[in-house]
């Protein structure tokens, strides 16, 4: 009863839910979500300053997350580079001195709070030539308005002023409803002062924090929340009134250090000053208002102005409205398509589903109008998502919940869709799908989740990126050996498959090719196996059957290819002069250094030449037929499977125990490359030896391992933001439903550029070599011009 009822409930699941449907909804809802976040901004207000200083909420402890939009965490090395030559003043009582200590030691994290109480305290840093100075000023008198003055008459030097609201008041004068009049009068009269500063400077006044009143000694007992907030109240008032009445003021509110010590300040020593972690959130406010603009860092989008289109973006926008317009004419015109592509070929494990007996047929000229237009409807989703202010973008922060809840959640689900396999033999089509789709979900948790703090999933992770080379070395070995297929055609096809989206997002979001590292590894390895089956002397299963020395002749050429490896692997300054040569540096660059290509490179770069030996062994085995790979027997003799897979097993948990043990990254990445093939053999026996094993597949899985390619790149842009460092935020204030929405409509743009990668494939890639010739001609010409236009071009990235 239970499998009818199973695969009822499946049947249920897919009749009312196509991925069809599935894509309509999903563009509705960007529409939707366009509008309603672009109305948003209009009316509410899209100044990421105000969002960054107005509010937030604690992610975890001492992880401030700002209203919508990421803040930087500041070093010492960003917080010269932006303040150097400049002089900062935060004026007020005791809790603005903790304030300066906090900010000044973003500056020299080696700074003691060592002035004296009730006096100025001065800091300099001269190699950087910054003065950050705390005034005492407990009160809003005479005395800091003369200050004032004499910064507004006196501009040689740029002042960024931080003002505080004064506990001091309260506690002088009893609380007393004059005080606070008086206060009032006083912040009114000093306002002209403090607009005219604006006009040079920066200027901040800091909401007076919450006190915890149980905790407060008796002579401060007096100081309670309510006046506090009667204070703050006057302090808005004033300095947003003269706003309102057409000054040119431009004062900024700290509001979200009040806010972020409204849920900190009950651990207060003396109910008054604020925890250490507090203060420093209110100080990384501060640096990110003033230094985002000037450093521009990637995960810092709060107070960050948009950079205007480049050239390459205006031309590619520009394309793609040709192809609209073109699109629409033969709309007109009457042209219909009828084409249907051909299922795609799996590019990275080098695998190809059976094509179809019938005749190719014709490609009406409105089909790959049609799919480039759905491309530029997608990259301007992509562009709006990650390079307009349109969208809200938050930071990750890693729980060991956000990563293992939804682990478990996906393969539940995974289980729960499973069938009966077509073939039964070692890494079957459908099992590497399978195999491709469950790492690449692992793995876009593991992003999202930002679990690459945890270094034990960290080190799994680089084992699953390690098992998509791995299945590249297999895959393309297996065609090469068996078909022996070197002819252009198939290789631009594999070309085209794996760049397309690439190099589209390339022109798209300004990126450089090495910024989608996994593409231009997985393009490099596939030369390299090309190469090397290729180059006399050309050793193919038909040749080698005749005789075993050709096996042995193969495997001297596989030596020839590690001992190359290795000889780029154990010189830096080799490898960097290789790749460090125009045009070959352009694809491999990234901030002008090809050491992230490097370093990439280095971390799997015996794990492709594994696969291409797993591949030969088994293939040998096969030929032999030492194997048994029929529907529900094992593998091997059942004591000989029995023992493999009791070795399996250990192996396989013996990896896992030293990658919970490792102590640092560094440490760790200089071994993964001698023992990641371990864990990879270890799964790859443990899923193929036991016949049952063999013989089912999960189809959930397989299904997302058709587009896992495509679900790798896209996850820059679209489900993450800011080049994968935040979150995508499409339903502000409830995150598991920005999730679920924003993870629809990420799997359905992935799937549809997959399909539109393979229409245009077949339209781009012609089998006539001449054609062929003619297009990797215009190819090259339109590569160097886009090369030519971006050469010497620094992104700020």
């Amino acid at each position: 009863m239970a499998a009818p009822a199973y695969s009822l409930g499946r049947r249920e699941i897919n009749q009312y839910f196509s991925i069809r449907s599935a894509k309509l909804l999903a563009f509705g809802a960007v529409a939707l979500l366009v509008l309603l976040h672009s109305a948003s901004r209009y009316y509410g207000g899209g100044d990421t300053c105000e969002w960054l200083l107005s509010g937030g909420r604690f992610l975890g402890e001492n992880v401030w997350q700002p209203r919508g939009c990421m803040m930087h965490k500041y070093r010492s090395t960003d917080a010269k580079s932006c303040l150097r030559h400049k002089r900062i003043a935060l004026i007020g009582d005791s809790r603005i001195r903790q304030l300066f200590y906090s900010f000044v030691r973003i500056i020299d994290p080696e700074h003691r709070e060592d002035g004296n109480k009730h006096e100025n305290i001065p800091f300099e840093d001269q190699g950087s030539s910054i003065n950050v100075d705390f005034l005492w000023h407990a009160e809003v008198n005479n005395s800091m308005r003369d200050r004032l003055r004499s910064w507004t008459e006196v501009r040689r030097v740029k002042v960024t002023f931080s003002g505080f609201n004064k506990s001091w008041s309260i506690k002088l004068h009893g609380g007393s409803s004059e005080a606070l009049h008086q206060y009032r009068a006083n912040l009114t009269f000093i306002a002209p002062s403090l607009e005219t500063l604006t006009q040079s400077s920066d200027v901040y006044w800091v909401l007076q924090d919450p006190v915890h009143e149980e905790t407060l000694s008796e002579p401060r007992r007096m100081i309670t929340n309510e006046q506090i907030d009667l204070y703050n109240d006057a302090a808005v008032s004033v300095l947003n009134g003269s706003k309102r009445n057409g000054r040119a003021g431009a004062v900024r509110l700290l509001q979200a250090s009040r806010q972020a010590a409204l849920e900190t300040i009950a651990e207060s020593g003396d109910g008054l000053h604020l925890p250490e972690g507090t203060r420093n959130v209110g100080a990384m406010i501060l640096m990110n208002s003033i230094c985002n603009k000037v450093v521009k860092p990637i995960d810092g989008s709060c107070c960050q102005p948009r950079p205007a289109p480049t050239v390459l973006q205006k031309l590619t926008a520009a394309t793609f409205s040709v192809f609209v317009v073109c699109s629409a004419v033969l709309h007109l015109l009457g042209y219909s398509q009828h084409h249907k592509g051909r299922p795609a070929p799996d590019v990275e494990s080098g695998e190809e589903k059976r094509k179809p007996d019938s005749a190719t047929v014709p490609v009406s000229p409105k089909g790959p109008f049609q799919s480039i237009c759905r491309m530029g409807v997608i990259m301007a989703y992509f562009y709006l998502c990650d390079r307009a202010d349109v969208f809200m973008k938050e930071q990750k922060f890693y729980t060991h919940s956000t990563f293992f809840i939804p682990l478990i959640y996906i393969f539940v689900l995974g289980i729960f869709y499973n069938e009966s396999s077509k073939e039964t033999k070692l890494l079957n089509r459908e099992q590497t799908d399978e195999w491709k789709g469950w790492m690449q979900l692992v793995i876009l948790i593991y992003h999202i989740s930002g679990a690459s703090a945890f270094l034990p999933v960290y080190m799994h992770v680089r084992v699953l990126v390690a098992a998509y080379l791995f299945q590249t070395g297999y895959g393309h070995f297996s065609f090469f050996w068996l078909k022996g297929d070197f002819g252009l055609y198939r290789v631009c096809q594999v070309l085209f498959r794996l760049n397309f989206l690439v190099v589209v997002l390339c022109l798209v979001m300004d990126r450089p090719y090495q910024f989608y590292y996994f593409v231009p590894l997985v393009t490099f390895w596939f030369v390299v196996i090309y190469a090397t089956m290729a180059m006399w002397p050309q050793i193919l299963q038909k040749r080698a059957s005749g005789s075993g020395v050709w096996h042995l002749v193969f495997l001297v050429k596989l030596a020839v290819l590690l001992i190359i490896t290795c000889c780029f692997a154990y010189s830096q300054g080799f490898f960097e002069s290789v790749f460090s040569v125009w045009p070959v540096s352009s694809l491999f660059e990234l901030h002008g250094s090809v050491h992230e290509w490097w370093f990439r490179w280095k971390l799997d770069r015996f794990v492709m030449i594994h696969g291409m030996l797993f591949a030969f062994i088994y293939l040998i085995l096969q030929k032999c037929q030492v194997l048994s790979e029929s529907k529900g027997e094992p593998l091997f003799s059942n004591k000989i499977s029995n023992c493999l897979l009791f070795m399996s097993v250990v192996l396989f948990a013996t990896y896992s125990i030293w990658a919970s043990s490792c102590k640092n990254k560094t440490e760790c990445n200089e071994m993964h490359p001698y023992i990641s093939v371990v864990q990879i053999l270890a799964f790859v026996l443990i899923r193929n030896i036991p016949g049952y094993a063999r013989s089912l597949y999960s189809s959930f899985f397989a299904w997302f391992g058709k587009i896992s390619l495509e679900l790798f790149i896209c996850q820059y842009h679209i489900w993450l933001a800011a080049d994968t460092k935040g979150i995508l935020v499409l339903i502000p204030g409830s995150p598991s439903l920005n999730i679920i929405i924003s993870t629809f409509i990420f799997v359905c743009v992935a799937h549809e550029i997959s399909q539109i990668t393979n229409d245009l494939a077949q339209v781009a890639i012609p089998k006539e070599n001449a054609a062929l010739l003619k297009r990797l001609l215009a190819a090259g010409v339109f590569l160097g011009f886009v090369l030519m236009l971006s050469q010497g071009k620094r992104p700020g990235h």
